[in-house]
């Protein structure tokens, strides 16, 4: 087996504008894993209150080529566990996970979603974002769109904002990365109205949860509180929905696991991105049938995709069928 690895910097349509600052970019690592004629593809990006250095996953990579490329081939969950005993961030792992699935899907001429016997039929529909800016502006986005469903992001609490959302007739849901207060977050729970909103992700920074209340009107969902699977149990009492990104818990095979635990208890699940190309896109909408919500908009927002596969058109997830993750560089 081969590895390549390559910097790409993704171009945004427009300014993307979250709690934690404005962006026009984001900078991404490709990775691609081949054997014979088959070639796998995964990615993972720059993001700044992850506190992402590329260069330094590409310092590891070139420490971990000799033994990757050691590896025969051998079944993605095998493959996994040898990947865990090299002690990489779980968006390395996540890239090298997901290149992995992709070109043992091809090799076998398998789709991810066959190798799984995953539901394919009746997918539910991807939001899109909505940037933060001022509520009228946001409401013309929301108006204008062609899609279904909105996250609308939100920088701080503004009661007026949110009344004028909740009277639209769309699906709309909140995220404020972590931007709301103790006293934003009862204000909302206390409305009965707020169960208008299909969700409200990550109101309070990573750990100061326990100001939620699961039983109120507000269906509160952890995106970085709930970062792997031992954090599942910790946040039941707290969260009813977790936002499962696959570059957050290390990649598609600790996704599903994560998947599984999350029904058992109860939880509505979101399969969630960051900014991202096909390349990541893909690895997401794979999961899609076995999700609640979806929220895989990431490429719909780079005017420089690098990559077909399975995407998202108007909100509705179209799976490519092909084998692997069905990912193809342009």
């Amino acid at each position: 087996m081969e590895l390549y690895f390559e910097l790409k910097t993704l171009q945004l349509k427009e300014t993307f504008s979250i709690a934690y600052g404005n962006y026009d970019k984001r900078e991404a690592l490709l990775v691609e894993l081949s054997y014979l004629n088959g070639k796998g593809y995964g990615e993972c990006v720059a993001i700044d209150y992850y506190q992402i250095d590329l260069k330094d996953f590409i310092i590891r990579l070139k420490e971990i080529q000799p033994l990757l490329e050691k590896q025969g081939i051998i079944h993605p969950t095998g493959f996994f566990r040898f990947l865990s005993g090299l002690d990489l961030h779980p968006f390395l792992l996540s890239a090298l996970d997901c290149a992995y699935w992709d070109l043992f899907g091809k090799l076998e001429n398998k789709s991810f979603v066959e190798l799984n016997m995953i539901p394919s039929e009746n997918l539910i529909e991807s939001s899109i974002t909505i940037s933060v800016a001022d509520v009228e502006d946001q409401i013309r986005k929301i108006e204008n769109s062609n899609w279904n469903r909105f996250k609308v992001k939100c920088k701080g609490l503004n009661k007026d904002h949110i009344k004028k959302l909740l009277r639209l007739d769309h699906t709309i849901a909140l995220d404020s990365n972590a931007s709301f207060t103790d006293q934003d977050c009862l204000w909302l729970q206390e409305n009965k109205y707020i169960s208008r909103f299909s969700y409200l992700e990550q109101p309070r920074p990573v750990g100061n949860y326990n100001i939620l209340n699961k039983a109120s009107s507000a269906n509160w969902m952890a995106d970085e509180d709930c970062q792997n699977l031992s954090s599942l149990e910790e946040l039941l009492p707290y969260y009813k929905s977790v936002n499962i990104k696959l570059m957050k818990c290390g990649g598609l095979t600790p996704a599903l696991e994560m998947i599984r635990k999350a029904k058992e208890l109860g939880y509505k699940v979101m399969i969630g991105c960051m900014t991202e190309s096909t390349v990541g896109i893909s690895a997401g909408c794979v999961l899609a049938g076995l999700a609640d919500f979806a929220d895989l908009d990431g490429a719909n927002l780079i005017s420089n995709d690098q990559a077909s596969g399975n995407f998202v058109e108007k909100g509705k997830i179209i799976l490519s069928g092909k084998p692997g993750l069905g990912i193809v560089l342009k």
